[in-house]
C-alpha cells in the first residue's frame, strides 16, 4: 500500500477519534455481559475459559450471506471462500469435519465438508445470532472438533409469543462490487393465547464480482468470471406455547445457484495408475488447440442446489424428578445438488439424513450443575456422473455426552465427555465397511485470582472418526484439481489439546490473551503422491501433526462516544514437521466505533494481513495486504412499533488485491472496493 493510504488511514482514525478524551471516565457506560445461549446451563460468559464468540442479528445485517466470510473478521477465524457462493469458517488453522456447522444446535445436514465448492445450508442474514463455541462445550455437539463449533440460531420455530401479537424484520441492500441484489424478511404473528406462527424468507441476486487489477490467462478482466450467484430461502414455523415451555415444527425450503470460478479443463484426462498420475489424451487425433478454443466460448461450470429440512423441537421445565429442563429435537433433510456444465448435469450429490437430540438439565447435585444428552444421526450420500468419487455410503452415528460444572471458591471448573460409535456401510463390494468407537473427554478452570483478572487453562483430549470420503474416495476431483483416494484402513485421529487464557475486564478497559497447542497423532490429511502441473494425486493418510498460534485483543471505552479496540491472531501448523497447506496468515488490526446520538454511528476498521510464505511444496505464497472499511448508519423510530435503520458501507476502500491463503482459489483475488447500502425495518 502506498505512503498516501497510510495517511489517509490516520487521518480518518484520527477525526473519529477528536474529542474522545473530553468526556470524564465516570460518563462511560458499563459494558454489557455476553451470554453465550447455546451452552445448555446458559451460564455466564465469564464462566468460560475460552474466547468464545457472539454474533447478534443487529452485528448480521451487513454481513456476508455466506457464512464463512459473516464469520471473517473474528479474532482467530478466517474463510475459505470458493468465489462468491459457498464459504466455510476456518478456526485456529482447523476447517472441514474439525469445525463443526450447526443449525440451532442440531447438525446442519448437507455436503459441505467435501468440498469447498459445496455451500453450507444457513443463512447467516435470517440468524438471530451466531455462536462459536470452544472447550469443552464442544463436545455436546461433537467429537474431534479442534477448532470449535459454529451455531447458527435461528427464528423459524419461534420460543415465546410476539409481543402486541405481531413482531418482525425487513431488510433490503445493494453492493456495488457485484450488483448484489438483496431482500429478507420475517414475521412472527400470535394465532390466539398459545400458538405463534413464523413465516420468513431472503431472495439474492448477484452478478461476477469486480476484482482489483485481475489478469486471467494474461488478459486483463474487471470482473472474476463465474462468481454469480442466485438464491432463496423460505422458512415457516409454528409452535405451541405454554408456561413450563414449548413445542415447535417447521419446514425450510432453500434453492440456490452459483458459479463455480477457476475451473479447468486441461486435466479431465487425468486418472491414476497405482501411486503414479497419467493425464496423457486417450484420443491420438484430439485437438488440443481446438478444444482450448471451445472451452474458451463455453459458459464456466454452476451448481444447482435445492435443499427441503423439516425441524421439531420442544423445550420443557421441571419435565420430571430430579430435572429442570428436558429438550428434545429431530430433523429430516433432503439435499442435493447438480453440477452443470454446458447446460449438462455433469455430477449430482444427493444427501438424505436424520438427526435427533435429547438434553436433560439435572438438578445440583452438591456444588456440580450440568446436563447429559443422547443424540442419533443417519445420513445417506450417493453421487452420481463425473466427478463421481465416492461410492453411495450410509454413515450412522450413536453419541453419549455429558457436561458438568461447579465453583470452588475463585475457580470455575467444567469437565465434559463424549462417546461416540460410528458405523459406515458402503455400495462397493471391493471397499469394507467400517464400524468403531471413539472417546473424547475436556476439562477447564478459570480463577479469578484478583478483581477483574482472570486466569484460564482448557485441557481436552478428543477422537474423531474418519469421513466416509477419507476411507473411500476414488476418482477426479477438479474444485481441488486433484485426484482423490481414499484408505479404508484409516484409524481414528487422536488430538491432545492446552489452551492457555488471561483476561481483564473492567467498566472501560478489557482485554483477553490466548495461547493454544494441538498435538496430533495419526492426524488424516491428504498426501501428495504425484503431481502434473497444478494437478494432483493424493491419499487420505495419517501422521503426527501440531498447530499452535495465539490471539489477543483489547478494547477501551475512551467515552461515551468512542470506543476503540486492537487485535491479532497467529497460527502455525505442521505435519510430519513439514508445513501444513492451507494455513492462515498472521492478522493485526484496529477497530474505532463512534455512537454521535440522535441515532448516528459510525465505524472504521483497518486489518493488515501478512505475507504467507510458510508453505508446502504445491502451494502458492499470498502477499501481504491491507483492508480499510468505513461503516455509516442512522436509527430512529417510525412509529411507536418499531424503527428502522440506514446504513453505508465502504469495504476494502483502498481497493488491494486481496488473497485469501485458506481458500483452494488462493491465486484468484477477493472482490475490490465496494460499496453497499441498505435498510433494515423492525416492527
Amino acid at each position: 500500500m502506498s505512503f498516501p493510504q497510510h495517511i489517509l488511514t490516520v487521518s480518518i482514525l484520527a477525526v473519529l477519534s477528536h474529542n474522545a478524551f473530553a468526556d470524564t471516565v465516570e460518563d462511560a457506560p458499563p459494558l454489557a455481559t455476553i451470554r453465550v445461549q447455546a451452552h445448555p446451563l446458559q451460564p455466564n460468559a465469564a464462566d468460560f475459559a475460552v474466547a468464545d464468540h457472539l454474533l447478534e442479528q443487529k452485528d448480521l445485517t451487513t454481513k456476508s450471506a455466506s457464512l464463512g466470510d459473516a464469520l471473517g473478521a473474528e479474532v482467530g477465524v478466517q474463510s475459505n471462500a470458493f468465489g462468491a457462493g459457498t464459504s466455510r469458517p476456518v478456526i485456529r488453522g482447523q476447517e472441514g469435519a474439525r469445525v463443526k456447522v450447526l443449525q440451532n444446535a442440531a447438525e446442519n445436514i448437507d455436503v459441505s465438508t467435501l468440498s469447498p465448492d459445496h455451500a453450507v445450508t444457513v443463512d447467516p442474514l435470517l440468524a438471530q445470532k451466531i455462536e462459536i463455541i470452544q472447550g469443552p462445550s464442544t463436545l455436546l455437539y461433537g467429537a474431534g472438533t479442534v477448532g470449535g463449533v459454529v451455531n447458527v440460531t435461528d427464528s423459524k420455530i419461534p420460543t415465546q409469543m410476539p409481543e402486541q401479537g405481531t413482531e418482525g424484520n425487513v431488510a433490503l441492500r445493494y453492493n456495488t462490487g457485484s450488483d448484489e441484489k438483496l431482500a429478507s424478511a420475517g414475521v412472527t404473528v400470535g394465532l390466539g393465547e398459545q400458538v405463534a406462527l413464523r413465516v420468513e424468507g431472503l431472495t439474492r441476486k448477484a452478478n461476477d464480482y469486480i476484482a482489483t487489477d485481475y489478469l486471467h490467462e494474461g488478459e486483463p478482466e474487471r470482473r472474476v468470471a463465474n462468481t454469480f450467484v442466485e438464491g432463496q430461502t423460505v422458512n415457516v414455523g409454528v409452535s405451541w406455547i405454554h408456561e413450563r415451555g414449548f413445542t415447535g415444527l417447521s419446514y425450510s425450503n432453500r434453492q440456490d445457484q452459483y458459479g463455480l470460478p477457476g475451473h479447468n479443463h486441461e486435466y479431465e484426462s487425468c486418472h491414476a495408475h497405482g501411486t503414479n498420475l497419467h493425464c496423457g489424451e486417450h484420443d491420438p487425433d484430439h485437438d488440443e488447440e481446438q478444444e482450448h478454443e471451445q472451452h474458451a466460448h463455453e459458459t464456466g461450470p454452476w451448481i444447482d442446489l435445492k435443499s427441503e429440512r423439516y425441524d421439531v423441537r420442544t423445550e420443557l421445565n421441571d419435565p420430571f424428578a430430579g430435572f429442570k429442563k428436558l429438550r428434545a429435537q429431530a430433523s429430516y433433510t433432503d439435499y442435493q445438488h447438480d453440477e452443470i456444465e454446458q447446460d449438462l448435469i455433469s455430477t449430482r450429490f444427493k444427501n438424505k439424513g436424520y438427526d435427533a437430540r435429547l438434553e436433560l438439565l439435572h438438578q445440583p447435585l452438591g456444588v456440580w450443575e450440568g446436563v447429559i444428552g443422547a443424540q442419533y444421526g443417519q445420513q445417506k450420500l450417493t453421487l452420481t456422473g463425473e466427478e463421481a468419487f465416492l461410492a453411495p455410503n450410509t454413515t450412522k452415528k450413536w453419541s453419549l455426552f455429558a457436561l458438568e460444572h461447579a465453583q470452588f471458591n475463585e475457580v470455575h471448573v467444567e469437565l465434559a465427555a463424549r462417546a461416540e460409535q460410528q458405523q459406515i456401510d458402503v455400495d462397493d463390494a471391493s471397499q469394507k465397511d467400517v464400524d468403531a468407537t471413539a472417546y473424547s473427554f475436556s476439562s477447564a478452570a478459570n480463577w479469578q485470582f484478583a478483581p477483574n483478572y482472570k486466569l484460564s487453562l482448557v485441557a481436552s483430549h478428543q477422537q474423531r472418526l474418519p469421513l466416509a470420503q477419507e476411507l473411500y474416495a476414488n476418482g477426479v476431483h477438479f474444485a481441488s484439481n486433484s485426484y482423490e483416494l481414499g484408505n479404508d484402513r484409516l484409524s481414528k485421529e487422536q488430538s491432545n489439546n492446552l489452551e492457555l487464557g488471561f483476561h481483564f475486564d473492567n467498566e472501560r478497559l478489557d482485554y483477553h490473551l490466548h495461547v493454544y497447542h494441538n498435538w496430533f497423532d495419526d492426524y488424516i490429511y491428504a498426501q501428495t503422491l504425484d503431481r502434473e502441473q497444478d494437478f494432483r494425486l493424493v491419499q487420505y493418510t495419517q501422521d503426527s501433526a501440531r498447530f499452535y498460534g495465539a490471539e489477543a485483543e483489547i478494547a477501551y471505552q475512551l467515552s461515551p462516544m468512542y470506543k476503540v479496540s486492537l487485535w491479532g491472531d497467529y497460527v502455525r501448523g505442521k505435519i510430519d514437521d513439514e508445513n501444513a497447506p492451507c494455513v492462515p496468515a498472521a492478522r493485526i488490526g484496529t477497530k474505532v466505533k463512534a455512537d454521535f446520538g440522535d441515532g448516528f454511528s459510525a465505524t472504521t476498521e483497518y486489518t493488515h494481513v501478512l505475507q504467507q510464505d510458510q508453505i508446502t511444496s504445491y502451494e502458492t505464497q499470498t502477499p501481504s495486504h491491507h483492508v480499510f472499511n468505513v461503516g455509516m448508519a442512522y436509527t430512529a423510530p417510525y412509529s411507536s412499533a418499531g424503527d428502522y435503520q440506514l446504513f453505508l458501507n465502504a469495504n476494502n476502500l483502498f481497493d488491494e488485491q486481496v488473497y485469501q491463503h485458506t481458500s483452494f482459489l488462493s491465486t484468484i483475488p477477493q472482490v475490490g472496493r465496494n460499496f453497499s447500502v441498505g435498510v433494515n425495518f423492525s416492527f
